[in-house]
């Protein structure tokens, strides 16, 4: 067998290589070496990449090489790409490589039907469809360009992420291999058994599972959906926060609260709210508001409470109070009001130390209310004075946010501006007792019943006391009555929400091309091959379908076989 080598160079830069056989075939291929594999596979070298192949055509002329099967390439000790089919140009030292291409590196492996590398740039791209595999994902897309100085892939078109724990789909996505860090611009949706994150702009750290997005961000949880300007996540601990213009959606309840910053605790199915809270729950057709400075909501389905405290307040229509803190239970159907409470049921104004209101946990419709100890009930007279009830203890019953009937218990006094039909004074009316049962009709008061123990006085306005037309520890607060929805944030400080710095905008590449226009006559590549085509290849779904020999490669010239052959 003839061993043939042959070396050449010119100040270093010209191409090197060996072959087991070397031959001339100036009638198919003039000006070229015919290259063939015996025992030893054909070997290239040139300024730090070396190629090995079965076959090739060398223009020594124009330092350019076509290899064939088995090709691999390697530069240095962290690019190793392996190819059907590759050729390159050691002017530009621009290669291209198609059919079954794998391109590895110490952080990855790239897989694609045909790529582009650039040596001078040290970048690779391809167009047609690529597969990246690193040590916790597998990313796919239809176009891919690898920056490899910064370890850095931007994937463009229908980009896919598989990662055993969830799955990343977007149309644009830059990702750094070595740190496993993902950058998101436009729609993009994170995708896992608990939750389902979506952005238009947003970084995930693919190693430890966590990320945050600064634009139309969402996460939806199986029950709760969180969005703001601004989020974090982190998926392993069920974590989540969010700042500025925030807002929960509970799907199954159709509870909305909203504020400016949000911690959520999927694990615990807990919920922490702060500035501006301010918290929606349905009820047939009404809704009640709560707000405070801060909410917290705890509790799986059909058993949440809210706790919302300092300055709490909560309005629903015709019905609305304050208190220090008010909590709130879905399974029993209780709200408290509790620290200095005061309630307002149409122009009745009710305090107590506590205050309980009361729904039905099946139609979750208000039906009553009970105040514990300091019981006050306090009216308005239509003209002048007020109208006045206490006891130690109050129980009311509503309908449609109206209460129609009062029961004052335990050392009752009352205190009543009696008037006729035309409204006139016809005196003042005192009266103790152990108990009093009210009966109402459209907030005004039908009937009164007081029983055991009554001491009852009606007296001339004249002759009734100035001192006494208010009855121990009256407290008028009609100035803080909540009139509308917009009261629950009155006299609260305006805040001065946060700038969110955001992500940088997406870097805006050159051309890959540029500069590698003029190709070598004798390469497969045209110029077409060369520009951006609006066209686009799709992904192909069927993994197991054996690939297609590109149509680049079917119009490559046969190799003659050798003599041996």
């Amino acid at each position: 067998m003839l061993f043939t080598s042959f070396l050449y160079a010119q100040e270093g830069k010209k191409i090197d290589y060996t072959a087991d056989r070397t031959r001339v075939d100036q009638e198919n291929y003039p000006d070229a070496f015919i290259l063939s594999k015996v025992q030893n596979q054909v070997y290239f070298i040139h300024e730090g990449i070396q190629v090995w192949c079965d076959r090739a055509i060398f223009y020594q002329t124009d330092d350019f090489f076509r290899a064939f099967g088995n090709v691999r390439m390697k530069q240095g000790d962290t690019v190793n790409m392996t190819s059907k089919y590759a050729e390159y140009n050691g002017e530009t030292q621009f290669a291209f490589a198609s059919d079954d291409v794998v391109l590895t590196t110490p952080s990855n492996k790239l897989t694609t039907d045909s790529l582009f590398f650039n040596r001078v740039k040290q970048e690779a791209f391809y167009r047609s469809g690529g597969k990246v595999q690193d040590s916790a994902s597998t990313i796919t897309s239809v176009k891919g360009r690898y920056f490899m100085n910064q370890e850095k892939i931007s994937f463009r078109q229908n980009v896919k992420v598989r990662n055993p724990e969830y799955d990343i789909d977007s149309d644009y996505l830059d990702f750094y291999s070595e740190q496993g860090h993902a950058y998101l611009y436009g729609p993009s949706t994170i995708t896992s058994e608990t939750s389902v994150v979506y952005c238009e702009r947003g970084f995930y750290d693919t190693r430890n599972d966590n990320g945050f997005f600064v634009k139309n961000s969402k996460i939806d949880y199986e029950n709760r959906k969180l969005e703001g300007d601004s989020i974090f996540f982190d998926r392993p601990s069920g974590f989540a926060s969010a700042s500025n213009n925030i807002k929960v959606t509970d799907t199954i309840n159709q509870s909305v609260i909203t504020g400016h910053y949000a911690e959520v605790f999927r694990m615990k199915d807990s919920l922490f709210i702060t500035e501006n809270p301010l918290a929606s729950m349905k009820q047939e057709n009404d809704s009640v508001f709560i707000a405070s400075d801060t909410l917290m909501v705890t509790g799986k389905v059909d058993q949440r409470q809210i706790r919302a405290f300092y300055d709490a307040r909560i309005y629903k229509s015709d019905l609305s109070g304050k208190s220090d803190s008010i909590h709130s239970s879905e399974r029993t159907g209780i709200t408290k009001l509790i620290g200095d409470p005061v309630l307002w049921s149409g122009e009745s104004q009710i305090t107590g130390d506590t205050i309980f209101l009361i729904s039905n946990t099946e139609t979750e419709e208000l039906d009553s209310l009970k105040v514990f100890y300091n019981a006050f009930m306090i009216k308005k007279d239509s003209i002048e004075g007020f109208n006045q009830i206490k006891g130690k203890e109050l129980y009311g019953l509503l309908k449609n946010n109206e209460i129609y009937e009062v029961d004052v218990l335990k050392n009752t006094e009352s205190l009543f501006y009696l008037r006729d039909e035309t409204t006139d004074l016809m005196g003042i009316n005192k009266s103790l007792s152990a108990r009093i049962k009210i009966l109402l009709e459209d907030q005004e008061i039908t009937d009164l019943y007081y029983y055991t123990n009554v001491d009852s006085n009606t007296y001339p306005s004249s002759e009734f006391p100035e001192n006494e037309k208010k009855l121990k520890g009256f407290n008028w607060r009609g100035e803080e009555r909540l009139i509308s929805k917009s009261d629950l944030f009155k006299g609260r400080d305006s805040l001065e929400l946060p700038i969110i710095q955001g992500l940088k905008d997406p870097e805006i590449y050159d051309d890959f091309f540029e500069g590698m226009r003029d190709l070598n006559l004798n390469s497969t590549l045209k110029e077409s091959n060369l520009k951006s085509t609006k066209k686009e290849v799709k992904l192909k779904e069927n993994k197991n379908k054996k690939p297609k020999t590109p149509q680049l490669l079917k119009k490559l010239k046969a190799i003659p076989p050798s003599d041996e052959e």
